[in-house]
Formats: structure tokens, C-alpha cells, sequence
């Protein structure tokens, strides 16, 4: 392998190891920072800016924003919170349809971080292991954002895609139910063959007897 080659591996995975420890804006500085070593110092050349994507991205956080100015995402996530609440015995279900509606719906899947203190008090109250549903519901809302008609992520591929004769409403479509489909099916799998019962894990209970976690509300 060409050296010049290595060294520019090298400069890539260096940029995301800092950008990582940084966290924050950090990991954008990391990353320019990465970019002008490989163009300035590394021999590559940069390529045509992609205004078409960087104009995506800007009217998605544009819309996000709007909607969260006007009360759209706390409303979204109150729902979500009395669906729960009302069908606590369905919580390996319901959890991931929860966070992954929220992501199709507002774009990104940090939406998920307002619904984990609610997924774990109701899985606690049904005495289920919590790491159950919170895993199944984090990742379903990082799938959406493939089939969110308003992140960047799907329409970028959209634009890419559309050349070879796919169209949008047909390219959403597809992504709407496969990703739907794979993470209920996940569910399901998880649901039986998971170790739901709280009551019989013993590091839950030690710390429960320390009084370093709260008993389940019911």
C-alpha cells in the first residue's frame, strides 16, 4: 500500500479519536482541522462543494427549529409520554414505535433522550429489565431517521437515488416499511429471549437495598 495512502488513513482516524475525546463543536473543529491536513499537507483535492446537501441540511434544521419554537416537539413528546403510561404492559412494543414515530416526525433521534425517564419508570413499574426496551427504543430511533421524510439523511439519498428511477414518494415508502418492519421484528425477538424479570436481577436488587435507585412507582 502506497504510503501516502496510510498517512491519510492515519490523519482520518487521528481527526475522529480527537473529535471524539473533544465532544461538542469540538468534533467539527476536529474535523476541519483533519480536512486541511489532507488538503494541504497530503496531496488530496478537495471537490466541488455540495450546496444542494448543505441546503438541505439548513432548511431541515430550519424546520426543526420552527417546530420546536412553536411548541411542536413538547407536544409530540406529551403524547408520547400518556401512550405509555396507558399501555405500560405493551413497553418492549410501544417504546421503539414511540421514539421511532418521534424521529420520522422531527427529523433527528435525539428526540429519544426526553423519552428514556419514561420508558424506565413504566418498564420498572411492569417489573421489566429496562435495558430491554431502552435499547430496542434507541436504536429504532436512529433507524427512522432513514425514513424520515424531513432528515437530511433520506433526502440526500432521494437526490442520489432519483437518477436510476426511483422516485421519492416510492424511495419513502420502501424506507417506511422496512424500517418499521426490522425494528418491530426486533422487538419481538428481544421481547423472548430477553431476561425480563427485574425482580430476579440481583445487581438491580443489591442496589435497590442501598437505596442507590428508586423503587418502581407502579
Amino acid at each position: 500500500m502506497d504510503i501516502m495512502i496510510i498517512l491519510q488513513i492515519v490523519v482520518l482516524l487521528g481527526a475522529i479519536y480527537i473529535g471524539v475525546r473533544l465532544g461538542g463543536i469540538g468534533i467539527g473543529y476536529a474535523g476541519g482541522a483533519g480536512v486541511l491536513v489532507l488538503g494541504l499537507c497530503l496531496g488530496m483535492k478537495p471537490g466541488n462543494i455540495p450546496w444542494d446537501v448543505i441546503m438541505i441540511i439548513g432548511s431541515v434544521i430550519a424546520a426543526i427549529s420552527a417546530m420546536q419554537l412553536a411548541g411542536g416537539l413538547q407536544y409530540l413528546v406529551y403524547i408520547a409520554e400518556k401512550i405509555l403510561y396507558k399501555n405500560p404492559k405493551y413497553i418492549n412494543y410501544l417504546a421503539p414505535i414511540v421514539t421511532y414515530v418521534l424521529t420520522i416526525f422531527a427529523g433527528t433521534g435525539h428526540t429519544a433522550f426526553s423519552m428514556i425517564p419514561v420508558i424506565v419508570e413504566v418498564a420498572k413499574g411492569e417489573n421489566i429489565r429496562p435495558s430491554v426496551p431502552l435499547s430496542m427504543s434507541v436504536v429504532s430511533s436512529q433507524i427512522a431517521i432513514t425514513a424520515s421524510p424531513v432528515s437530511a439523511a433520506a433526502i440526500f439519498m432521494t437526490g442520489a437515488l432519483e437518477p436510476f428511477g426511483w422516485s421519492y414518494p416510492t424511495l419513502l415508502g420502501i424506507w417506511l416499511l422496512t424500517t418499521f418492519v426490522g425494528c418491530m421484528l426486533t422487538a419481538f425477538i428481544m421481547t423472548h429471549i430477553s431476561k425480563l424479570d427485574l425482580s430476579e436481577d440481583p445487581i438491580y436488587q443489591e442496589r435497590l437495598k442501598e437505596g442507590l435507585v428508586k423503587p418502581p412507582v407502579g
